[in-house]
């Protein structure tokens, strides 16, 4: 076995990128803190190639560094847009159409794992500030709130690996991998 080399791996440009069509998911930053969090969310967001993401509140944009830093080119790729709050974004995909979730502990919050997304339906996933995770008029606004269930003595993830985790899982449970 070899590792494959970048010709190998036949990915897109980012022309052909904006051109592919786009799994049915947007992300949204809330009030996150973290620039090399934004910069994972985008290169994150590329690599499942979804639609966009909505940065709110005091979340960083493009072009900054230390976005650029952990993104490795994926502003030019995924579409972002900026809204001053997230009820804004939340209020804007409600009316196109998308299930709002928020990725967040909370009570009755349902375990990530046990989520049936449906196969038509678009889904925009929220994720929180660092240290006060979502908004709670976000929370109350959202369609579902999901948890990832958690073993260890730690009481949450980092953005970055939240968002991983859920998108894995919904592109997954979606079948926009079986190509």
């Amino acid at each position: 076995m070899k590792k494959l080399s970048m010709e190998e791996l036949n990915r897109l440009s980012p022309e052909e990128y904006k051109k592919a069509e786009k799994s049915p998911i947007v992300l949204i930053l809330d009030n996150v803190r973290s620039l090399n969090n934004v910069g994972s969310a985008f290169r994150t967001g590329d690599a499942f190639r979804i639609e966009k993401i909505y940065l709110c509140g005091i979340t960083g944009q493009p072009p900054h560094r230390d976005i650029q830093k952990t993104a490795l080119g994926a502003t030019e790729s995924v579409d972002w847009e900026y809204c001053l709050n997230t009820m804004e974004a939340v209020t804007k995909l409600k009316t196109e159409g998308y299930q709002i979730c928020a990725l967040e502990q909370a009570e009755h919050a349902q375990m990530l794992h046990q989520f049936e997304p449906s196969l038509e339906q678009k889904y925009a996933l929220i994720f929180g500030n660092e240290v006060f995770g979502v908004e709670d008029a976000v929370l109350a606004a959202c369609d579902h709130v999901l948890e990832i269930p958690q073993l260890g003595t730690k009481h949450s993830l980092n953005i970055s690996v939240s968002l991983g985790i859920a998108l894995w899982d919904l592109m997954v449970k979606l079948q926009r991998l079986n190509s």
